[in-house]
């Protein structure tokens, strides 16, 4: 977490995303009722994936919006994480949740831009994120990911578990 938080120090424009708050997103369920998030839940429990290490591999500026969006560090490509991802948006899908379809990307938001950025704004943030181009941290053990609901405030989403589910060593999965 640590390195994350270093990473986003000089953050030229956009909201800073809190170091409580940084999170890697393997399936995003949206607004459920809450009889379909039990029905997750139990998908997710029988889920058997072994732990692996996360390491983060450079900055990048999502600029799907107007020009820039956020400001995300990369999380460098782990066989295992994908097969993880997999695993949970096919528990989704078994539960009768409907995810987005496009090509997943992981990573985890630094910033994010409440507005389109000033031509200004978006050179600084082009510059900043080249000169991230070079972030490197990790490896992080991975031993658990979560089911968590956001809650969408005045100051930006707040997070709450609702619940861990273990990963296992190598071997016992």
């Amino acid at each position: 977490m640590a390195a994350l938080v270093a990473a986003q120090a000089g953050m030229p424009a956009g909201r800073l995303v809190e170091a409580a708050n940084l999170h890697l997103t393997l399936a995003f369920l949206g607004e459920r009722p809450e009889t379909e998030v039990e029905d997750v839940h139990s998908a997710l429990l029988a889920i058997r994936s072994p732990t692996f290490p996360l390491r983060f591999n450079g900055l990048d500026l999502f600029e799907s919006w107007r020009g820039g969006r956020a400001v995300v560090a990369e999380i460098a490509a782990d066989e295992t994480l994908t097969r993880l991802r997999d695993k949970v948006a096919q528990a989704a899908r078994s539960a009768g949740v409907a995810l987005e379809r496009g090509r997943w990307r992981p990573h985890v938001t630094l910033a994010r831009m409440n507005a389109a950025p000033t031509a200004e704004e978006l050179e600084r943030l082009r510059a900043f994120v080249a000169r991230g181009a070079r972030f490197q941290a990790g490896p992080f053990p991975v031993a658990s990911f979560e089911l968590t609901r956001s809650r969408l405030g005045r100051a930006g989403a707040s997070y709450e578990t609702m619940e861990t589910y273990p990963l296992w060593p190598a071997g016992a999965a």
